[in-house]
């Protein structure tokens, strides 16, 4: 679990230290942008120099379609060079970004290890010739993989150092970024925002006043969980826990309803939106809109987008639904529950003061990767015809970095997996409890109106 704040652990509420000019080298959220777009620069540069390097770092086996382990084995055994420095360079690109953040090497490098040969062998069972037929995708998989592991071996606590979640996953926002044209934001981007903030407001309204006025829940609670379970989950519970000065018991109920909900969600909505024969686009915005966390997100959709035969559509869906719309409520609802906090609920200062400032430090970062690489994307490859972009550009420059999205995408679903131990979890009242599942119904009903009646035609034409 990663932070939008360094947080002072000495106080019972969860008041953050403010970083300045470090957070651009200190927080997950800029590293994320100087990873991706350094990542898609090289990749540009050696594109245009026709160097090949980027394209074979990019290899995994997930697209092999093998029937046999010796197959298996001899695509391993004439690759394994490939396969070496493609995991030096994503240990020196990890390791020495978390060694800046404050993650002891020591702990990171044997931890990454691990993540990697699972992340392997996570792509080696998508590359079966029959995994579509038991729907063996690989986010799906690296997640039941994952919470196998951490509820049925005891390891090291240590370990958690390489798995890093929300870094990971904002790294392949970036990345995903870098094929998702500008064009595709400036035209579809406004009916999502439009969707997110009738899905925003309508679910964070209902859950503070079925807490606060049914349940007689603490406001400060009900403010945190009300704006977890319909913007971001656990950024968003964090950002709001400051904002409004919460019990750190507060931010950490939110978390662990938000992990619960999302693990549920990640495996049911592609099968319920495959069963109602939901096209990838519909079913991608509806992923958008009912889950809490980017990480579970992308997981869902990605393995519905692979069952409907479409996954640049779900995942596109659910980009511009999610991370474009929904994400950005929350610099929004921090400045106004920051705002109702200081004015409303106390007589004198609490130490957080609402200012034009709260928005910015609020404001998921990784987001401005997303668009920059966009942005630049589009510019480089604005020149190419049609036939070029599909002979020349993209297997040269396009699949790479869609290749390695995915790796950072396996990284984060083995990460969730890895991390959620369900012994660790907070006990949860049943008050809280029912409060916050009355929001996950609401984000799920009304995301299904919205995505699959009311804005349908936008999103299946994605």
């Amino acid at each position: 679990m990663s932070t939008q704040e360094t947080w002072n652990e000495s106080s019972e509420n969860a008041v953050p230290r403010r970083l300045g000019w470090r957070e651009l080298y200190l927080k997950e959220d800029w590293w994320a942008i100087w990873v991706g777009i350094g990542l898609m620069a090289l990749a540009i540069a050696l594109f245009n120099q026709g160097n090949p390097l980027l394209k074979t770092l990019a290899i995994n086996p997930g697209g092999l379609k093998w029937t046999s382990f010796d197959q298996l084995a001899g695509h391993f055994s004439s690759n394994a060079q490939t396969y070496f420095l493609q995991f030096i360079s994503w240990l020196v690109i990890f390791g020495v970004s978390s060694r800046v953040m404050g993650i002891k090497l020591s702990r990171f490098i044997p931890s990454f290890i691990f993540l990697y040969v699972l992340s392997i062998i996570m792509f080696s069972i998508a590359g079966w010739a029959s995994a579509a037929k038991f729907n063996l995708e690989a986010p799906l998989v690296a997640l039941v993989v994952g919470l196998v592991l951490a509820n049925t071996v005891r390891m090291p606590d240590w370990m958690d150092s390489a798995f890093r979640v929300e870094y990971f996953i904002k790294v392949g926002i970036v990345l995903l970024g870098a094929t998702f044209p500008i064009t595709l934001v400036l035209t579809a981007g406004p009916v999502a925002i439009l969707q997110a903030t009738i899905i925003s407001v309508t679910t964070c309204t209902v859950i503070y006043f079925v807490a606060t006025r049914m349940f007689g829940l603490d406001k400060r609670l009900a403010a945190v969980i009300g704006v977890g379970g319909s913007v971001c989950g656990v950024s968003a519970s964090m950002a709001i826990a400051a904002s409004v000065n919460a019990k750190k018991d507060h931010l950490y109920t939110s978390v662990t309803l938000v992990v619960g909900w999302a693990l549920v969600m990640i495996l049911v909505l592609p099968f319920i939106s495959q069963a109602l024969g939901l096209s990838a686009g519909v079913a991608g915005a509806w992923v958008g809109t009912s889950e809490f966390a980017d990480a579970a997100g992308f997981a869902a959709a990605s393995a519905y987008g692979k069952m409907a035969g479409n996954e640049d559509a779900a995942i596109k869906a659910f980009t511009l639904m999610k991370v474009i719309g929904r994400d950005l409520w929350i610099g929004i609802w921090s400045i106004v529950w920051a705002l109702i906090a200081t004015v409303v609920w106390e007589k004198k200062e609490t130490g957080v003061r609402p200012d034009a400032r709260e928005i910015w430090w609020r404001f998921p970062k990784f987001v401005i990767g997303f668009f920059v690489a966009s942005l630049l994307m589009t510019m480089v490859t604005s020149g190419f015809s049609a036939d070029d972009f599909n002979k020349v550009v993209k297997p040269n420059l396009i699949m790479p970095l869609v290749s390695l999205r995915t790796w950072a995408f396996i990284f984060c679903f083995l990460s969730i997996g890895l991390t959620t131990r369900f012994r660790d979890l907070k006990p949860v009242g049943w008050k809280t409890f029912s409060a916050f599942t009355i929001g996950v119904l609401m984000n799920v009903i009304l995301g299904y109106i919205l995505s699959v009646h009311v804005f349908a035609e936008h999103w299946a034409a994605l």
